[in-house]
């Protein structure tokens, strides 16, 4: 069976800093593609940051500057750093990871959210 397991999240104030991570586990013939989304209270599910099996990075524009994806592949985990936070950034965080369980056969699952609240 696959398994996500996510840690950090919580308060935290203006300005300051989170790290959030996620670790894969269960057989995979692909690796692990693994990315963070974050969905704020009315508002659509979006990916912030991911990165695939083979190591390639990538956050979106709007968290360049603050925001690093850094990972350690040996232990199939991604790590997100969140700096200088802002009430914006406050979110529901999920984990998302793509596999491939048989060859030629890819599924998607998410892991349990976590919550970011920044305050202000």
């Amino acid at each position: 069976q696959m398994q996500l397991e996510v840690s950090g999240g919580g308060l935290v104030p203006v300005g300051g800093t989170m790290t959030l991570s996620c670790a894969a586990s269960g057989y995979t013939t692909c690796g692990y593609d693994l990315s963070w989304y974050r969905q704020a209270p009315g508002e659509t599910r979006y990916s912030v940051a991911g990165a695939d099996s083979d190591g390639t990075m990538r956050v979106t524009d709007s968290v360049k500057g603050r925001f690093t994806l850094s990972q350690n592949s040996a232990k199939n985990t991604i790590y997100l750093q969140m700096n200088d936070l802002k009430p914006e950034d406050s979110a529901m965080y999920y984990c998302n990871v793509y596999w491939c369980p048989h060859i030629g056969s890819r599924y998607n699952r998410w892991g349990q959210g976590t919550q970011v609240n920044v305050s202000s």
